[in-house]
Order: C-alpha cells, then sequence, then structure tokens
C-alpha cells in the first residue's frame, strides 16, 4: 500500500549541533574554504587561445587536479569497488546520489556517521548530485543525456508528457518541487530546493549541485523555457537555503554549491542560463557571495556537446570550476576539455563491466566472447591497474562464465583506471603543450575500424 512520507527535517537531525568539549571551537565554515585556482591553458593549434585549462579545485577534505575524471559512487559505493582500490587506482574524487542516499540509509544517519566520505571510509574530496536527473528518469523513464530523443509521444498525448516505453511516470513537477514515488517499495515522497539542499548538507560532500528539472530533447520549445525558469527560480532558493545551512551549521567543514545549467540546445538559453546563475547572490553572515562553481547538465545530442559547453565557457565566470555531468567516452572526453569543462562523471565505466566489456586503447571489448576462453594476456597489455598485473582475459572469462561477482570487480577496476588515466594524460597534455597530438593518437587508434 502506498503512503506518503514526509521529507527529513534536516535542521532536526542528528549530528546538526556537534558541540564538542575537546579544545576551542574550529572556525566556522564559510565560501571561502573552497576555491578554484587556474593552472595552464590550452592553445589551439593555430596558436589561438581555447577554453580548455588545468587547475586546482580545493576543498576541505583535498584537492582536484583538473581536467578530473569523477568515478560515480551511487550509493556510497562504487559498484563492486572497494573505496581503498578506487584511491589506488588514481581516483581523486567520488561522487555520491543524494536521491538514493535520501531513500536508503537516509541522510540524518550520514550526518550522524560524519558525513559521506566518514561513512564510506573515503578519505578524499565528495560530490553529491541533487536529485534532479532521478526527476526526469523517474518521470519520463529515460536514463541517458546524451542523445536522449525519446519517443514519440502517443497519439493525443504532448511530446512533454512522453515516457519511454514501458515504463510509468513516477515523478510530478510543479512550482515548488517534485512529487516522486520510489523506486523501491511505492512510497510517495517531496523533493524541494530547500529538501534537496538540506538532504545534500546532511551527506557532508564538498561539492554539492542546486537541484534542477532536467529535461529531454523531445520537450518542446516552450517547455524548455518554462523549465528553465522554473531552474532558476529553484537555484535561488537553493542558493538561499545554502546560506542558511552553512551558517546553522558552521562548525561543520564548508561545502560548496554548484548552479546547473539547463537549456538543451538552444544556445540562447544556455547563454541566458548562465548570465541568470552568474549573477545570482546571497549572504552568507557579512559575505555576499553565489554558487561555487557551476554544472552543465541537460539533454543533449552527441554532435554539439563541444558547442554547447564552449557557450557556456564563454558566458560562465573563468575563475569557477565546471562540472559537465554525465560522459567518459573518449572522444566526449576531450572535447568536453577543449571547449572549457574542468571535471566530468559518469557510470558506464562500472555499467559496461557488469556486461563483461572492457577498455582498451584500441576500443572497447566484450570478454565473454569466445575467442577469450584460451587468452592468457592481461585485458590491456601495458595497464598498470591491479586487474592486469595480476589476472588474465581468460581467467575473467571464465568467472563471467560462471557467474563470480568478482568477475564485475576485475573489469571495474581495469576500466576506472582507464577513464582516470585517460583524464590524467589530457591533463599533462595541456601543461606541455601536446594535446592535439595526444588527441589525435588516441582517438585515431581507440575508434579505428577493427577486423
Amino acid at each position: 500500500m502506498t503512503h506518503q512520507t514526509s521529507p527529513r527535517n534536516p535542521a532536526h537531525a542528528p549530528g546538526t549541533n556537534a558541540a564538542s568539549d575537546a579544545g576551542p571551537a574550529p572556525a566556522a565554515a564559510t565560501p571561502r574554504d573552497f576555491s578554484f585556482a587556474i593552472g595552464s591553458r590550452l592553445t589551439g593549434p593555430d596558436g589561438q587561445p581555447r577554453p580548455g585549462r588545468t587547475g586546482t579545485i580545493t576543498t576541505p577534505h583535498g584537492t582536484i587536479q583538473t581536467p578530473a575524471f569523477i568515478p560515480v559512487a551511487t550509493q556510497a559505493a562504487v559498484k563492486a569497488v572497494l573505496p581503498e582500490a578506487m584511491a589506488e587506482l588514481g581516483a581523486q574524487a567520488l561522487l555520491a546520489n543524494a536521491y538514493h542516499l535520501y531513500l536508503q540509509p537516509g541522510a540524518d544517519l550520514l550526518d550522524e556517521a560524519g558525513g559521506l566520505g566518514q561513512f564510506m571510509n573515503w578519505h578524499g574530496p565528495t560530490f553529491t548530485d541533487s536529485g534532479g536527473f532521478q526527476v526526469m528518469s523517474l518521470g519520463s523513464g529515460f536514463k541517458k543525456v546524451i542523445d536522449m530523443a525519446g519517443p514519440k509521444a502517443p497519439s493525443g498525448q504532448g511530446a512533454d508528457d512522453a515516457v519511454a516505453p514501458g515504463k510509468e511516470r513516477l515523478a510530478n513537477v510543479d512550482e515548488d518541487g517534485v512529487w516522486f514515488k520510489s523506486h523501491l517499495n511505492g512510497d510517495q515522497h517531496r523533493f524541494t530546493p530547500e529538501v534537496s539542499v538540506g538532504i545534500q548538507h546532511q551527506l557532508g560532500a564538498d561539492i554539492m549541485f542546486a537541484f534542477d528539472e532536467l529535461t529531454t530533447l523531445h520537450n518542446s520549445r516552450g517547455y524548455q523555457e518554462e523549465a528553465l525558469e522554473r531552474t532558476r527560480r529553484w537555484a535561488q532558493r537553493c542558493l538561499d537555503e545554502h546560506a542558511r545551512l552553512t551558517g546553522e551549521r558552521a562548525a561543520k567543514p564548508y561545502q560548496a554549491l554548484f548552479g546547473v545549467i539547463q537549456g538543451a540546445q538552444y544556445e540562447d538559453l544556455r547563454r541566458q542560463a548562465c548570465g541568470d546563475l552568474a549573477a545570482m547572490r546571497t549572504m552568507f553572515s557579512s559575505l555576499e557571495h553565489g554558487f561555487d562553481g557551476y554544472g552543465i547538465g541537460g539533454a543533449l545530442e552527441k554532435a554539439n556537446l563541444g558547442t554547447i559547453v564552449g557557450w557556456c565557457a564563454e558566458e560562465l565566470p573563468e575563475d569557477k570550476p565546471r562540472h559537465l555531468l554525465g560522459i567518459s567516452e573518449p572522444d566526449d572526453l576531450f572535447t568536453a576539455v577543449e571547449n572549457g569543462a574542468d571535471t566530468f562523471d559518469c557510470v558506464s565505466p562500472t555499467r559496461v563491466a557488469r556486461t563483461g566489456a572492457f577498455y582498451t586503447a584500441d576500443g572497447r571489448f566484450n570478454l565473454p566472447g569466445a575467442k577469450y576462453k584460451r587468452d592468457f594476456s592481461p585485458l590491456e597489455e601495458g595497464c598498470d591497474c591491479y586487474t592486469c598485473a595480476h589476472y588474465t582475459r581468460a581467467y575473467i572469462h571464465h568467472l563471467i562464465k560462471a557467474k563470480e561477482m568478482v568477475a564485475h570487480t576485475l573489469i571495474s577496476v581495469h576500466n576506472e583506471r582507464f577513464t582516470v588515466r585517460l583524464v590524467d594524460r589530457i591533463r599533462v597534455s595541456i601543461q606541455d603543450g601536446t594535446f592535439w597530438d595526444l588527441r589525435d593518437e588516441v582517438l585515431g587508434r581507440y575508434y579505428a575500424p577493427k577486423a
């Protein structure tokens, strides 16, 4: 039986007034505890400056050298991989999902445990998303943001109401927020900008995202405009609530809040969103401050990725980091960096690993194939990951056929290392001036026709 559940009130959560008798109280949290410093800048083959750059994001739990790939730990865990293994393979930060952690085990529990990092034994910086993607996913049934064109609407139904085939609408948006049904048990919950920010404050991530409405490519221009204006109003409410909670939880480490840029594939809407969010301010005690960085979100066609990121880079403050939500393919990474994105997250490295797919410099391959049964080479020759140092394709092929779960772990470790290492190489190539050569070498080999 479905019943309505009220959102947890962050103001009355355990751990929000953590007074201590041991020594003087720590300095109050302030936006000055988070920063971004630009390092090297990318120049084009013609010698002209490009938006790409390297930089350093400084958080209370450590620094992130950018560009950087941020692996996804949806439910406070990277699927099938220990946090210690993620640190060993070079991950600088992890991103968790506020919606999922709100439902289970509850944001109040993570707050009581000392925050996301402490709870999962991860000692570096952490990100949490706002739940905006789940609004779209639960509402329309679409699971991707790139090429998320969607199906045609049924007869008599507008495109703005379209739902993916075989899916039920589990979320409904109104001016104040979103009602959604839990995918776990059907309970009804309410997310508003204030609830989302409150949950993320309890989760304790170093970088949070403002609550937004993610549209699909199938939505009409009129609805895109309506949703963008709603996201703008929600963004200001998120910023105001963030300032209030920062003051209320002053003994906690400062948590940065990123605004999220929507606008689908419309240049005027993307530029308008950037300008609106860049101009937003609120008061943190006596300090007037805006967003600490920006997430570039929303549905887009793969071919327009670089163009859209470029529009945003031209409009957003240069001294704030830009996070591109949901990419990890090699061509997308090069395109995003070239056009000014600093960090990225994606579930693909572990998601495809669970189907037996693994990445190499020569492309992506499927390990369940019979040709790997007696292949005693590593997943990738020359790879420095734990899996390639200790196991063969034949062994992992056997694990897949035997349905042993450790197969997912071994391939996931390799795929995450492949992606993290590639972005590390991109960062170094900007510093030493070899970006274009590296791009041509990597993409030419990865996407070369297979025999």
